[in-house]
């Protein structure tokens, strides 16, 4: 009678080869999922930096856009009889330089909740704001009236690295009802439509390699009117 032969197991060279091979799979999906774990983290940071940039881009157009506002305007359309036309002396925009060089974005807005129109004739401080960009901390600022200059932009997220605003005027004849003495319409008044270009870029503070750029335009509300029909 034949004995039967006994069960042998793995050898140690089968076991060496299949935990090599476990090894490589392992290796294999542990690149995979650390691949998609650093993407969904630039995903993330690209998404977070966008959006902080656009709603940077939209708060600056929307307050800019006001520039200019006088609460006295319909005197320059209806002034008193044989009384000189008022000029609105609220300006809509202008460029300056800050503290080291910098640039600064400025434009005033009347304020006329505590006062009757009539009398909204004293520019001041309280009614003087603006956007700058600080090189050194690289942040966008902005100005409050009488409050100066404020961080905007959050520098433990996003790193600003250009803000610049173009200024696009478009001058316009405004028509009269006659030409002027002589004829022509040389002496015609004039509307200074005006457009605004924001730039604005950033990069992710926890990843150098995450740098969006904003573009976006406005058009101030306020126009400028200068000269008077002739009579």
């Amino acid at each position: 009678m034949q004995l039967p032969r006994p069960q042998h197991g793995l050898s140690i060279v089968e076991l060496m080869v299949g935990i090599a091979i476990g090894l490589f799979i392992l290796a294999g999906a542990t690149l995979v999922v650390s691949s998609q774990l650093s993407d969904n983290r630039v995903l993330l940071l690209e998404t977070q930096i966008q959006q902080d940039l656009r709603s940077t881009a939209d708060l600056i157009t929307r307050d800019m856009r006001r520039g200019g506002f006088w609460g006295d305007a319909s005197s320059t359309a209806w002034p008193a009889v044989g009384a000189p036309v008022p000029v609105n002396m609220y300006p809509a925009f202008w460029q300056s330089a800050g503290a080291g060089g910098r640039a600064e974005y400025n434009y005033s807005i009347s304020d006329a909740t505590n006062k009757p129109f009539i009398e909204d004739n004293d520019l001041s401080g309280a009614e003087t704001f603006g956007f700058a960009w600080n090189s050194a901390q690289q942040t966008i600022e902005a100005r409050v009236g009488n409050a100066g200059w404020q961080t905007l932009t959050d520098p433990s997220v996003v790193q600003i690295t250009q803000f610049n605003v173009t200024v696009n005027p478009q001058v316009l004849p405004v028509p009269c009802a006659q030409l002027c003495t002589g004829g022509g319409t040389a002496c015609w008044p004039q509307q200074t439509v005006t457009d605004l270009s924001i730039v604005i870029t950033g990069k992710a503070v926890h990843d150098a390699r995450v740098v969006r750029t904003v573009q976006t335009g406005v058009r101030l509300r306020n126009d400028q009117f200068t000269g008077a029909c002739p009579t």
